[in-house]
This record gives C-alpha cells, structure tokens and sequence, in this order.
C-alpha cells in the first residue's frame, strides 16, 4: 500500500536542518510550537531580533501541510479584497491586503538573503477558467485586485493557450507577484536559517502539557522541559497532543500527483513560461512544473479514503483532457496533506493565555500568508504591540458542524471525480 505521508517535495529536497537541542530542560524568551511556515518565520523573526528562541515539532520540519504543499507562493488569501473587507471592516481588511499584496516579495526575499535551495521561480501564477462562469469570476477579481493597485491582467484564450500550452481554457489571470518553489525545502530553509540565527530547533519532540506558573510558560515533553515568556502555537491542521487548545477547522485534503521528468520534447509544450497554475473549477485543480520537468497536477480529496482510487482514475483523464499528450506519462508519484479551512477563509489568531498566541486557518494559502503572520505574530509578542497582528486577536474560536463538513467536502469530491473519471 502507499504511503501518501511521502511526496515529491520529501524526495527531492536538498534543504537540510539539523535539530539543535540535545537534551536538558531550557528557558527561552520565545517558544514556538509547530515547524511549519507560520512556526519556521516567527523562530527566524525572533532570533534574529535578539531573543532567545526554542522551536519544538512534534515530527520533522514541514511535516505536516508546509511539507505538502502544491509551492504556489501567491499574493492574498482565496477571497477577492472586497470580502475580504466585508469579513473585517475597511482599515483591517486593507490592512490585510496590502500585507498579503506583498507576501510573495517576502518569501523570496527570505529565499534569496538566506540563500534557501528550494528551486524559486518568480515568473507568476496564472488562475485559469474552467467555465464561462469561470472567466466571469476572473473577470470580478481583476477588477477588484486592479482597483487595489495589483498588477494583474486578464488574458484572453489565445493568450492563455500560449501560456499554458492548454487549449482548456476560456482565459486566466495572470498574476506577475507570485511564483514556484519547492515547499518543503522553503521551510527547512527557514528553520535552517533560524538555527543559524541562534534559535534552538528540537524535533521529534511534541508537547504534551502547557500552563502558565508565575508568570511564566512551562511546556513539557517527553524529553524536556521548556519555560518561556511568550509562547507561539502554530500546528495549524497537523495538531498534536494539548486537546485543550487544539485550533478549530475544517480538516479538508488535497492531493497531488506527478509524472517522472518529462522529455525536451514534452517539457516545451507544457507551461513554457513555467507559471504555477489552478482553475476556476469548485473542486479545484492545480498543476505546475517542478526543476526536474515533472508536472504535478493536484484537486481535493484524500488518497487514504475510500475515494482514493476514484481520485487516481480521475487525475489521470484530467491530465489528458488539460493535455492530450501527457496522456502516456506515467504518475509516479501521490501524497496528500490536510487544509485548515475556516469559515469565511480567512486565518485566525487567538488569544490561548497571557503572552501567548495560537495562529491558524490559512485555508490552503499558507507559503505567503504563513510567512507573513509567523514574522507578525513574533513582532508582536515581542514588542508587547497588539497593533502589529494582521489580524486582531480573538479570545476563542470556533467551528460548527466540523465532521459533517469535512465529509461534505470528501463526498463531493469522490463524487465529482467520480462522474468525470467516466465521462
């Protein structure tokens, strides 16, 4: 049976992180649970401002949705700015866009003063429209993001052949800001750079209790006991342990399969301006190249369910209808990762006691949105400035219906690829 733990990025990557704790309790100014991009930034943040810094990940560095990711660095969250706004008001939604607006800038500047190895290319993404309903809805957005003062266009379905190497689409929205990495090597590279910086790293090593005593944060594991002033909690949707302050989200998976490299032949036709790329489509698909010239197409839906293989059969006729000839190749490759999906789509930050922040919800946006909290949320703790949040902190948050809607998403996943794998 495969493991759908193991990806692409996992074999591929050449960023490595040694852990930088041995054994021994330690005191720091700064804990931060979870490696991820949100847990990885804000560990680099704080170091290199000066403080001391322990990071515990109860697996590897970017085991969890970091080390899954499809390595679309995009501008903004999944919502257009207008509902951006309509969720938090005029000065906090605008405050948020410009923030996200510069995210992707962010990561590749960390990937280039860090000298990260996580194969960046910054050639944009394209969203493309599956549907006339689609190109309606690209159309809505370019208004909204050129009103906002981003550099986007709108591409006609000539265009988008050229620049897709697809005829399956009605058109896309080009957005020059984003780009391509390696995700998993991206965020070990953060980690490696934050242990560079100073901050202790410890892996394989979940917590398993936190409370505050006179003050201060004592976090225990099996090996070690952490006191801290300030405490980071960003397990996002790959939490462990500590069931008490466990974020609240719908659990949704996305899959993700790749061919072997393809030839010079083939590699021309497909992407030739090497953009990231998703559709307009409900059930979303994504596809990319990566450095080696393999495509990676990825949609919803979790490989270990009883829909996996629906979603093998689907993935395989989707890659010949976007392009007939990679019909032939071969998917050698398939992992999944798990999406904390909120509500209205956008992250949350809440408040889990004096001096200390738990982030979550990224819903499928985490490179650039991660980078930037992890980095907003340090400052913060750190300067005792509420202010500088990308989002006003909350007291709780909470979720309803959380089972049923993950098996609303998975059904109507299976049940959507399902139809099409057969017609």
């Amino acid at each position: 049976m495969s493991d759908h733990n193991q990806s692409l990025w996992l074999n591929t990557c050449r960023e490595l992180v040694e852990p930088s704790v041995s054994t021994g309790d330690i005191t720091v100014d700064l804990a931060v649970i979870g490696g991820g991009y949100t847990g990885c930034s804000a560990a680099l943040t704080a170091a290199k401002a000066g403080a001391s810094v322990c990071l515990l990940e109860a697996h590897d560095i970017g085991h969890g949705g970091s080390g899954r990711n499809v390595g679309l660095a995009n501008a903004g969250l999944w919502l257009p700015p207008v509902e951006i706004r309509a969720h938090l008001g005029d000065m906090v939604g605008d405050r948020l866009v410009d923030l996200l607006a510069a995210a992707p800038s962010e990561v590749f500047s960390l990937i280039d003063q860090h000298g990260i190895d996580c194969e960046p290319v910054r050639n944009g993404t394209l969203h493309c429209a599956h549907s006339a309903a689609g190109l309606r809805d690209l159309q809505v957005r370019h208004a909204q993001l050129s009103a906002a003062g981003a550099p986007v266009e709108l591409l006609s379905a000539e265009l988008t052949a050229q620049r897709t190497g697809s005829a399956a689409f009605g058109g896309v929205l080009f957005d020059p800001r984003a780009g391509t990495i390696q995700p998993l090597a991206y965020v070990r590279g953060l980690a490696r750079a934050g242990v560079e910086a100073g901050a202790l790293v410890s892996t394989q090593d979940p917590v398993q209790s936190m409370q505050q005593m006179d003050g201060i944060w004592v976090l225990k594991t099996a090996r070690r006991t952490v006191r801290a002033k300030w405490v980071i909690q960003a397990t996002n949707a790959y939490h462990c342990d500590l069931t008490a302050l466990a974020p609240a989200y719908v659990p949704v998976y996305y899959f993700q399969y790749a061919t072997a490299p393809l030839s010079d032949n083939l590699r021309a036709s497909v992407l030739p301006g090497d953009e990231g790329c998703w559709d307009t489509d409900l059930i979303m698909t994504s596809f990319r190249m990566d450095q080696e010239g393999r495509f990676i197409i990825g949609a919803m839906g979790d490989l270990d369910q009883a829909g996996g293989g629906i979603h093998k059969r689907w993935i395989k006729r989707k890659l010949a209808q976007l392009y007939p000839q990679l019909a032939d190749q071969p998917l050698v490759e398939g992992w999944h990762g798990r999406i904390a999906m909120t509500s209205d789509h956008i992250p949350k930050i809440t408040q889990i006691g004096p001096n200390a922040l738990s982030v979550h919800g990224f819903s499928g946006r985490g490179i650039g949105p991660g980078t930037v909290f992890g980095r907003l949320v340090a400052q913060s703790l750190l300067q005792d400035d509420p202010s500088l949040l990308p989002v006003p902190a909350v007291p709780e948050y909470q979720e309803k219906w959380i089972g049923l809607r993950r098996a609303y998403f998975e059904t109507g996943a299976a049940l959507t690829h399902f139809v099409k794998a057969r017609f």
